[in-house]
């Protein structure tokens, strides 16, 4: 109330009640002296980690489960609803964990798209994705080491094109299904967003878990569900089976595609980056 008061009296107003972060500059040598960006580093290798050791074991055990082999029952197990809460769970709990620390990308998908709209430098955008690519690898190489002869008789979590589908069918999946995590992120994430609606008792991690869980339940059937390269080719690495190589691309182009989409769109579109510029550019005198 005091604040309103000395606003009032000074006779001037805040245009808006958010202030968005300065654009990361392409190249920053200071990030490379400072603890906190290594530990950044850190935090994104152990969170991928965490999340391809939990989510794989989780594929695996359920189709352990439904093995006729083994005396499985088809209806058993954790189903594909299942594994979807462990993706989408999992995701909700490591980025709550490490937001305040790297910001939680777990994705080199998602650090592409905060890359791309200047969230990121491009220093730290690489060294997150060889991070979570490492960490995905170590990941799914401790559920082998855990569980070798499940791990390889159940396909080692590897994602693949599903029988029946076609390359441009599981490429725009994947591109789709990437744009609503992707745009979910920036969503969660806007200060404009946290501004307006910071009544609502909201933690940006839930509505990212849940945007994995969805689309975990649209596209298992088709590819197995990627939007996260790192995840796909940590599988990919463990597995190491042609049809997970070959499919490989799909996980890598796919989610590239769809996380430039999303920061297009949000920059642009909805926070109307194109016009800011362009109203920017005329009111210049010198132009």
């Amino acid at each position: 109330m005091a604040k309103d008061v000395a606003v009032a009296e000074s006779g001037s107003f805040s245009a808006k009640d958010y202030h968005d972060p300065p654009p990361a500059p392409l190249f920053d040598s200071v990030e490379l002296t400072k603890w906190s960006f290594y530990r950044a580093i850190i935090a994104e290798f152990i969170a991928t980690l965490l999340f391809l050791y939990i989510t794989v074991l989780t594929v695996i055990g359920y189709k352990s489960q439904i093995d006729a082999d083994l005396g499985g029952d088809a209806c058993g197990g954790v189903g594909i609803l299942g594994i979807a809460w462990a993706f989408g769970g999992m995701i909700f709990i490591l980025v709550y964990c490490t937001a305040g620390i790297s910001g939680g990308h777990i994705n080199p998908a998602v650090t592409f798209g905060l890359f791309l709209a200047r969230k990121v430098s491009l220093v730290r955008a690489v060294m997150y994705i060889v991070a979570q690519s490492l960490g995905a690898i170590a990941g799914v190489g401790l559920v082998k080491a855990f569980q070798k002869s499940y791990y390889t008789k159940y396909g080692g979590g590897a994602n693949e094109l599903a029988d029946g589908y076609s390359t441009g069918v599981g490429l725009a999946a994947e591109i789709i299904g990437t744009f609503v995590l992707v745009y979910t992120v920036f969503s969660a994430t806007d200060p404009k967003r946290s501004a307006r609606d910071s009544h609502v008792p909201v933690l940006a991690p839930l509505p990212i878990g849940f945007a994995v869980f969805m689309v975990h339940l649209a596209t298992i059937p088709i590819t197995g569900t990627g939007i996260n390269p790192a995840r796909s080719l940590g599988a990919a690495v463990i597995y190491d089976k042609k049809k997970a190589w070959d499919d490989q691309w799909i996980f890598w182009v796919g989610p590239f595609i769809g996380a430039a989409i999303a920061a297009f769109y949000h920059q642009f579109i909805l926070r109307a980056g194109a016009v800011k510029a362009l109203g920017s550019f005329r009111s210049n005198p010198h132009n």
